[in-house]
């Protein structure tokens, strides 16, 4: 990354919130803006720039999954449209050059609408010689082959989430990824380098990781690569409630602990009232994933028990009535949200959601109307890690093929780019600014401002500037 070994950024005559000037970045802050400022030792210089925003921070997705999808096969619906594809990329992978026999394929990202549903047996007939694992593309399913199967034990497990037709295990395994990653052999470490190289070139500067993790060891990698500096980006993790009471790893940040509510079994209503007691008890606000409409109603209803605390929040709030978003308001929740998913998955959702859910998902316009704080995330890997494509989903609701889901959903343009703006401890606040003494994230522009509204593209990131140091020239 540019920027190593240098004591701070100048940035030449931009245009930023509060008018036009030089940037200076030292020690990680904005520490002066003037005119005509003089480049000092060591500083980096970025001129021929237009606007400067302050960098985005996307609050949720998972760095770890992201490297991890890196390294592994693509099933994803742009390379698998028939279940011809799906048996020409497992036969590729199973026949390349570098593989060793036995070894496993991973594979990742896909979506039964275009390849056909997955079991072991169907598998098998793909690829039978090596232990191969599929994930779909919501994170919350894997199908393994007979020879995967055999080799975690599978069979006589009865590890909840394990799948089973008269008792025979048919590959299929529903949220237990803790269990199934203590089954498969481990390769090399995940290079989280690539990922802070990808979310840099985004203008991302800071993520929420919000991956349930258990163990203050499993935030050790984030950690180390935060200062190592392969990862230039703020990093807040979330992790389970087993860290409720735990301190950050030096480098991170802890956030709000996440809580899934469903989707292999829905907790009561008292049970997810008595955990959100146990994280606010601790000081920790709460983070619900409610991927359901009956998820959305059963942690609305556990929050009316506890009662809220600053901080809490839902991700994802996929389905939400009218009268949930009301109890929201009142309740002073925020919804952490994924408009990419209206692009990238819509059209399935027009498809076969029930008609009664489709003006409900992914809220946008409502939530903000009633009083509801907003803020974006991407859901990467499971959605697309571009934010800017989520800003346009925001604003237009298009999917893929150019329909509309819910359009009257739609935010306008300013709104769209603020989802990514927020503070990272307060998504749905006012956006953050360009000022003397701020934290020195910025995403360097190569066209004004307004322009970058119209557009709301990644193309106009010309430079991003993350904790005072340059790790991206575009």
């Amino acid at each position: 990354m540019s920027g190593v070994g240098m004591s701070g950024v100048l940035v030449r005559d931009v245009a930023y919130g509060g008018g036009r000037g030089d940037i200076r970045c030292t020690a990680g802050r904005i520490a002066e803006i003037g005119t005509g400022l003089v480049l000092q030792a060591g500083e980096e210089e970025v001129t021929g720039a237009v606007a400067v925003l302050p960098g985005l921070h996307d609050h949720h997705l998972h760095l770890l999954a992201m490297a991890a999808y890196r390294d592994s096969v693509d099933l994803g619906p742009e390379c698998v449209a028939s279940p011809g594809d799906l048996a020409r990329i497992l036969a590729g992978a199973a026949g390349a050059p570098t593989a060793v026999t036995g070894s496993w394929i991973r594979a990742v990202g896909y979506d039964a609408s275009t390849g056909g549903e997955l079991d072991r047996w169907v598998l098998d007939r793909l690829v039978a010689d090596r232990p191969v694992r599929v994930q779909h593309r919501s994170g919350h399913l894997w199908v393994l082959n007979s020879r995967a199967c055999a080799l975690v034990g599978l069979e006589g497990d009865v590890q909840p989430g394990v799948e089973r037709v008269d008792g025979v295990a048919t590959g299929r395994i529903v949220d237990a990824d803790d269990w199934l990653a203590s089954r498969v052999p481990h390769g090399a470490p995940p290079d989280l380098a690539a990922v802070s190289r990808r979310l840099a070139s985004l203008g991302v500067t800071g993520v929420t990781d919000c991956t349930p993790v258990h163990d203050v060891a499993d935030l050790e990698t984030l950690a180390a690569a935060v200062g190592s500096g392969a990862l230039a980006q703020r990093v807040v993790a979330t992790g389970s409630i087993d860290l409720a009471g735990a301190g950050a790893p030096a480098g991170l940040e802890l956030g709000p602990v996440k809580v899934m509510v469903g989707d292999l079994a829905y907790p009561s209503v008292e049970g997810l009232a008595a955990t959100m007691d146990e994280a606010h008890g601790r000081g920790r606000a709460v983070a619900l994933h409610c991927a359901s409409r009956i998820a959305a109603v059963l942690a609305v209803a556990a929050w009316e028990q506890a009662g809220p605390r600053a901080g809490d929040r839902m991700e994802h709030g996929a389905v939400l009535p009218f009268d949930l978003v009301a109890r929201l308001a009142r309740l002073g929740i925020t919804v952490v949200t994924q408009p990419g998913f209206l692009f990238e998955r819509g059209d399935r959702y027009l498809a076969e959601v029930e008609p009664d859910d489709l003006p409900h998902l992914y809220r946008c316009a409502t939530l903000e109307a009633a009083g509801v704080g907003v803020g974006g995330s991407t859901d990467a890997p499971f959605g697309p890690d571009d934010p800017w494509l989520a800003m346009r989903s925001a604003v237009t609701r298009r999917t893929r093929s150019g329909s509309r889901v819910g359009p009257d959903e739609g935010v306008g343009r300013a709104r769209a780019l603020g989802l990514f703006l927020s503070d990272p401890g307060a998504p749905g606040g006012p956006s953050r600014t360009v000022v003397v003494g701020g934290t020195a994230d910025l995403v360097v522009l190569d066209c004004t401002l307004a322009r970058v509204l119209e557009d709301l593209d990644a193309r106009h990131v010309m430079a991003t500037v993350a904790r005072g140091r340059v790790v991206h020239r575009g």
